[in-house]
């Protein structure tokens, strides 16, 4: 069986390690000390501090869980033999939409780093998968669920 590999930037894996400690070290104390006090108050059967405390810490184990996996099977990305001006993991790739819309930014970065709200995008959504391999003064057309639109790549840059 071939497991999943996580492309990922090094400082996505370096913030991916951080939380990871911040869960293993800080929460799960936090949690187990919820856990022992709740048990203070008696009858487990009704104990809502005890079932909630309970809850997170299942989240919180399955959450370490996935963060070593990711961090197990990371693939940093490599893009030494790939040309400057072309879109690819790990770069920020600046466009206007067709005929003249605002200019654009976005990181591509994979999808554990994924964040939107940060302009990170994942190389597995259709807007990252229409731009990778394209290169500055490329028109593309990217096809999302909400239909499709051209851009036209005007620059590309490091993360």
């Amino acid at each position: 069986m071939v497991e999943k590999t996580y492309p990922m930037t090094l400082e996505g894996k370096k913030k991916i390690e951080a939380e990871l400690e911040e869960l293993k070290v800080n929460k799960r104390a936090e949690i187990i000390e919820r856990i022992k006090i709740a048990r203070s108050f008696g009858d487990l059967s009704e104990n809502s501090e005890y079932e909630s405390a309970k809850d997170e810490q299942a989240f919180v184990e399955g959450r370490i869980s996935t963060l070593e996996n990711m961090i197990r099977f990371a693939e940093i990305i490599d893009d030494k033999n790939v040309a400057a001006d072309e879109v690819t993991l790990g770069r920020t790739v600046t466009f206007n939409e067709l005929p003249d819309g605002p200019e654009e930014a976005y990181t591509i970065v994979g999808s554990a780093e994924a964040d939107p709200m940060e302009y990170k995008i994942s190389n597995d959504s259709p807007m990252a998968k229409a731009l990778l391999g394209h290169k500055v003064g490329d028109k593309v057309t990217i096809e999302t669920p909400g239909g499709s639109f051209d851009v036209e790549i005007t620059k590309v840059a490091k993360a």
